[in-house]
């Protein structure tokens, strides 16, 4: 590490090439963090225990309370807080239960949104490991698996067309699909898997007619 990085950055995920192009890891290499990866299964068990190692907190880049920003970026972050507060608002109306809630972040350098869990939930990649057990304790699941924070980039070209585009007209319908299909591609780039392929498919259907001019 360099001698900035003050915590030691991990990533979980079920191969080395999964989790290299995962959205999380973006802004910790730009900023020249190093990020562990960690792709094997025993590692989601190793690192609940394991909260710090040679006096480094071992810090998750896939859940909440990640906290990279200088002073300058953290004011910055407070007015795009501000301006995107509407938006944040309707995602949450629209996706409902899917989310916990939905917040702007510096988290992500290119990506337009992402699927974190909450500090002491599952992360996806957990959530995979624990799907694929033929005896696992499904209250336990079904409350773990509940608390996904949807977080929005808002130096993100798709985000501000939207904020415009809902400002507009909060009951666009193609407004509410494209939130609805940031959820998805979400749940995919950050690992989880799709609850519902049909509708996503739907989805993107409607948005190639929309790019050809065809009538729904």
């Amino acid at each position: 590490m360099k001698e900035k990085q003050e915590d030691i950055y991990f990533i979980t995920g079920e191969s080395k090439d999964q989790v290299a192009a995962s959205s999380f890891v973006e802004r910790r290499v730009k900023k020249g963090y190093e990020v562990l990866y960690m792709t094997e299964p025993i590692d989601e068990y190793c690192v609940q225990q394991l909260k710090e190692y040679d006096g480094k907190k071992l810090i998750s880049v896939t859940k909440e309370g990640l906290d990279i920003d200088d002073e300058d970026e953290k004011k910055t972050l407070e007015e795009q807080k501000a301006d995107f507060e509407g938006l944040s608002k309707l995602i949450k109306e629209v996706l409902g239960e899917k989310v916990e809630k939905v917040c702007v972040s510096s988290r992500l350098q290119e990506a337009p949104c992402v699927l974190v869990t909450s500090e002491y939930g599952w992360s996806a990649n957990m959530e995979r490991i624990m799907k694929a057990q033929a005896l696992r304790d499904s209250s336990m699941t079904s409350y773990m698996v509940s608390k996904k924070t949807m977080e929005i980039n808002p130096n993100h070209p798709i985000m501000k067309e939207l904020k415009e585009k809902a400002a507009a007209d909060k009951s666009d319908k193609t407004v509410k699909d494209l939130i609805w299909l940031l959820f998805d591609t979400s749940l995919l780039t950050s690992g989880f898997s799709l609850e519902e392929p049909t509708q996503f498919a739907g989805r993107i259907h409607r948005m190639i007619k929309l790019g050809l001019s065809i009538d729904d």
